[in-house]
């Protein structure tokens, strides 16, 4: 293994240089252009880390795909679960057993708590020193129960200060962001010498808590930073950019090295999905059209040929291309499970597999469109980022390819001396594992093995 502060020059032929004329209505923050600073603290060797969520988990990647993963984080853990006495309850979604067979020998094996949905048992856990302290034990009673072991905790809270997915509304809670390095602290003296993580906002009007004087509290207690470097372009956005792209990706590092996390502690963030944009949104009073979302890189997501004659009726509600089952007369959604709302319904339905809502994000299945991005995508090479606009759709797509991830390695992982990587999530890249490739790469390159 090599040290983090060693990544620079192990990767220092990689710098691409092109340049090409940004996407059609991109805007992209420009980044500045501090130092590289390795700081304090943070782990000694470079960090390989995956998600691995219960949403997805059909199709998994082999052991050859696997190798040199240091870090697989389970997600997730609902934050109200621990702030009751007695605890609530919680079990991962696959044994630790079972995970541990998919990866090397001395992975380590953490547990995610939070979400973008949950953020109510936060907000309860950190309001006095009482509750943070109950918060803390449950956490690390739960991990001396499970048997997790040499185990990063993630608080993947979405984003303390901020109000969670209802993210049109102003944050309002300033005493939450104050708050939130004491729960932090008490969590780490609880879990004792297992890992402290947090996983923090991409973008800057998102990062309430991490002013300067909190991200100095906060690095004294985490062992490392995982930088969720996507969604830089979302629901409350109204112009076209790149929800991943380099430079506003280097831009999120570089504010947190600037407000103080030694650039050894944080690990940049690959998301395995493409978002969608409607061109033109139908409502003109801000609140969510419902024309926006994503699509994983798996083979529901794809169009597919299915006969569906020799399909049988689902017995456990779970459906689609991974498990051959119909759901009849209810809906099959995009992530394998039978229903009747929207969410099931709508988009993301898998069409050959039950009963399917009308679209309303443009004229043809999305999944016809997203194919045809996926194969004709252009590169925005100044800016780093992949786009195609589906103009019969109307559709604006944005999302990573492997030689975007190549250059992510070089242009930000090695020019600013960052500790890892990081993706969510594991089997979101199922359809020909093209990024997991591409960061199994990167991370031979950066000298783990």
């Amino acid at each position: 293994m090599v040290r983090a502060s060693l990544l620079a020059s192990v990767l220092a032929g990689w710098v691409a240089t092109a340049v090409a004329a940004p996407a059609e209505g991109a805007s992209v923050v420009a980044s500045s252009e501090p130092s590289s600073s390795d700081g304090a603290g943070g782990s000694d060797a470079a960090r390989y880390i995956l998600y691995f969520d219960k949403w997805h988990t059909s199709i998994l990647p082999n052991k050859t795909m696997t190798t040199n993963i240091t870090h697989v984080i389970m997600a997730f853990a609902e934050p109200l679960a621990f702030t009751t006495d007695p605890i609530g309850e919680y079990e991962p979604h696959m044994e630790l057993d079972k995970v541990r067979e998919m990866f090397d020998e001395n992975v380590k094996i953490s547990m995610a708590i939070g979400g973008w949905d949950f953020t109510v048992g936060f907000s309860e856990g950190v309001r006095s020193p009482e509750t943070r302290a109950l918060y803390a034990k449950n956490i690390a009673d739960t991990v001396k129960r499970l048997g997790y072991d040499g185990v990063d905790i993630v608080i993947d809270w979405e984003y303390p200060g901020g109000h969670g997915a209802d993210s049109k509304q102003v944050p309002i809670n300033p005493s939450e962001a104050e708050a939130y390095p004491l729960l932090l602290a008490e969590i780490k003296k609880a879990i004792g010498d297992k890992e402290l993580s947090v996983a923090v906002p991409g973008l800057e009007r998102d990062m309430m808590a991490y002013t300067a004087e909190n991200v100095h509290s906060i690095n004294a207690v985490v062992d490392y930073v995982n930088v969720m470097t996507y969604d830089l372009l979302n629901r409350r956005d109204t112009v076209s950019g790149h929800h991943s792209g380099i430079k506003n990706s280097l831009a999120a590092i570089d504010t947190y090295i600037e407000r103080g996390f030694p650039a050894s502690k944080l690990n940049l963030g690959i998301r395995f999905y493409a978002k969608y944009f409607t061109l033109k949104d139908p409502k003109h009073d801000g609140t969510d059209a419902g024309t926006s979302g994503f699509l994983t890189f798996e083979p529901s997501s794809f169009p597919a040929v299915v006969d569906t004659s020799l399909l049988t009726l689902s017995p456990d509600k779970t459906c689609g291309i991974h498990k051959g089952y119909t759901c009849g007369n209810m809906c099959c959604s995009q992530w394998g499970y039978c229903g009747t709302s929207d969410s099931f319904c709508g988009v993301g339905c898998q069409r050959n597999y039950g009963r399917c809502h009308p679209v309303t994000v443009g004229p043809k299945p999305l999944s016809e469109s997203f194919k045809e991005a996926f194969e004709n995508g252009i590169e925005d090479v100044e800016n780093g980022g992949q786009w195609y606009v589906d103009r019969q759709a109307s559709l604006f797509w944005t999302w990573d390819t492997p030689a975007l991830v190549e250059r992510k390695f070089a242009e930000i992982i090695a020019a600013r001396g960052l500790g890892g990587i990081m993706a969510w999530s594991l089997a979101g890249d199922s359809y020909d594992w093209r990024l997991l490739a591409a960061m199994q790469k990167g991370v031979e390159k950066m000298g783990l093995v």
